[in-house]
């Protein structure tokens, strides 16, 4: 089986299927460098999104969400990078394209309610969290082109019932509010470990279990740096850092990057938090189905980021695209013990 995609079509046959790999060289940024869990420095349009203020976005005032869209321009598709959602706070995370399928940066909150014609919950702040990695850290399965996605927006909603809900993104560019639509669908349970659960314990291939053959546990170019520590034998001892990705053949094109994170984040934090990088079909191959650690994890997409305590309990989770301001949270969770999802 292969994974669902975790952008909507609007972006994964858009401008996500354009991304071609690019080759990485050894400038700035490894290990010894001060700003190592640093992204490099953003656009301008980026930079203003990493710092939505609520006082920026319409105020609901007992309004619906039809309502607060007829204030807007229309603008860019959402396309959404998460699909699990329970009753609660939820981890929202999307991206945003125009009718030339290129990424758009802007100041962004999210609103959300049971109908169109329902009462708006909001603002829910959602910044821009980057993609990108110092020079030394991308691989030759990550995205380079100039309409690569460079960063993902992240919203905490409050998703308080099961059933379908319909999302609102309002995005400032310049003096102007534009508007997208979404809706999703809240589960009243799902098998995936939740922050405070403990991890399951299961064997993750490592160099020693495939004879150093890294082609068999890694499809990045080059292969990660996070294949010494089997998951099993690190639980309750140290924190960890799971991902579970398939760089070369992530669906929704994300997977280079987020692994390309956590090499980067690796050269700061490896010393104190064992980081683990599983792929996710047996033999790399889609058509022999998913590996024995996704289905121990409940897991039917890509790609995902658990951290986990020393305690052996989940401290933070993360579902589809993330940036490495989101994912060096998690790890530093994951330090202090479980806090946050």
């Amino acid at each position: 089986m292969r994974l669902r995609h975790l952008l909507a079509p609007a972006l994964v046959c858009g401008a996500l299927t354009a991304l071609a790999g690019c080759g990485g060289s050894d400038e700035g940024g490894g290990a010894s460098s001060p700003n190592a869990t640093a992204a490099p420095a953003s656009s301008p349009a980026i930079a203003a999104a990493e710092r939505p203020v609520a006082a920026e976005f319409p105020k609901t005032q007992g309004r619906t969400l039809r309502q607060l869209a007829d204030t807007l321009q229309p603008g860019p598709q959402a396309g959404l990078a998460t699909s699990l959602y329970t009753p609660g706070e939820n981890r929202l995370a999307f991206g945003l394209i125009d009718a030339e399928n290129k990424f758009v940066y802007g100041r962004t909150a999210v609103y959300v309610a049971r109908t169109p014609t329902a009462k708006a919950s909001g603002p829910f702040l959602a910044p821009a969290d980057s993609l990108e990695v110092r020079t030394a850290f991308r691989s030759q399965t990550s995205n380079s082109t100039p309409g690569e996605l460079k960063a993902i927006y992240h919203a905490t909603v409050d998703l308080p019932r099961a059933g379908r809900w319909f999302v609102l993104t309002v995005t400032r560019v310049g003096d102007t509010q534009y508007g997208a639509t979404a809706d999703l669908l809240v589960r009243r349970d799902a098998k995936v470990p939740e922050v405070g659960d403990d991890a399951p314990s299961v064997d993750t291939p490592t160099l020693a279990s495939v004879n150093n053959d890294v082609a068999k546990i890694d499809t990045r170019t080059p292969p990660t740096d996070m294949h010494d520590v089997n998951l099993r034998d690190a639980l309750g001892k140290r924190p960890v850092a799971l991902l579970f990705a398939t760089p070369a053949l992530c669906q929704s094109r994300v997977c280079g990057p987020v692994a390309d994170i956590a090499e980067q984040l690796k050269s700061a934090y490896g010393d104190e938090v064992d980081f683990i990088h599983n792929e996710v079909y047996v033999d790399n191959d889609p058509r022999k189905g998913l590996r024995p650690q996704l289905e121990a994890f409940g897991l039917q997409t890509e790609p995902w980021l658990f951290t986990i305590d020393a305690d052996g309990k989940v401290a933070a989770r993360m579902e589809g695209a993330f940036g490495i301001d989101e994912f060096r949270a998690a790890v530093e969770a994951a330090q202090r013990g479980a806090a946050s999802n």
